[in-house]
């Protein structure tokens, strides 16, 4: 295996992920946190959508979200979810797959809480991805909330955290004439080493 230097050096893939989005947050113009998050229904149908990965642990990548959402229900019952993350300012992408955990304690409580006020109530509110009768009704409903939470509502029992334990994760930058650096790292379960390859792009 050819040893691995400059933006891939290193032997920890996680380690590597988490430095090139402290370098994205230098250079990329809006939210460069920003992963489109992939899951599966029931029926194996797939689901993409946005979300705000908040933290790069040393062991796993976790973002929040309200645990009634089409997102967490499909995360609940496969137990598995992928993530890929783009920033065009450094033209590079990070590619997750892996088994996900609920954060429902202390790390979930203090995020919560570091959120804005509205961002807070807007929580209790918003009953996501069912249907709404109106934007109106949402207001109404904020309203509502903000008049029986009070300034510091609790975070609701309903919303919180996952973690995304990694089993794959690639690293790529764009090449000249399309030639690529892509580097994988696999392993069978968060217990075994990393095994890593060099990818064609």
């Amino acid at each position: 295996m050819e040893k691995r230097s400059g933006i891939f050096a290193g032997d920890d893939p996680i380690a590597i992920a988490r430095r090139w989005l402290d370098e994205a947050e230098s250079s990329e113009p809006n939210d460069p946190n920003a992963i489109a998050l992939s899951t599966v229904d029931a029926d194996g149908m797939p689901n993409v959508r946005m979300v705000l990965l908040k933290e790069i642990e040393d062991r796993a990548f976790v973002f929040y979200t309200n645990y009634t959402s089409q997102k967490a229900l499909e995360i609940d019952q496969a137990g598995k979810a992928a993530f890929v993350m783009h920033w065009k300012s450094l033209r590079r992408q990070v590619r997750v797959r892996g088994v996900v955990t609920k954060e429902n304690g202390p790390a979930a409580d203090a995020y919560y809480a570091s959120r804005s006020l509205q961002s807070r109530l807007g929580a209790w509110a918003s009953d996501q991805s069912s249907p709404l009768k109106s934007r109106a009704t949402l207001l109404a409903e904020v309203a509502k909330i903000t008049a029986s939470k009070g300034p510091n509502p609790p975070r609701p029992p309903f919303w919180g955290g996952y973690r995304i334990v990694p089993t794959e994760i690639e690293l790529w930058a764009d090449g000249a004439f399309r030639l690529h650096d892509r580097f994988v790292w696999r392993r069978e379960n968060e217990g075994s080493d990393w095994a890593v390859s060099r990818l064609n792009p």
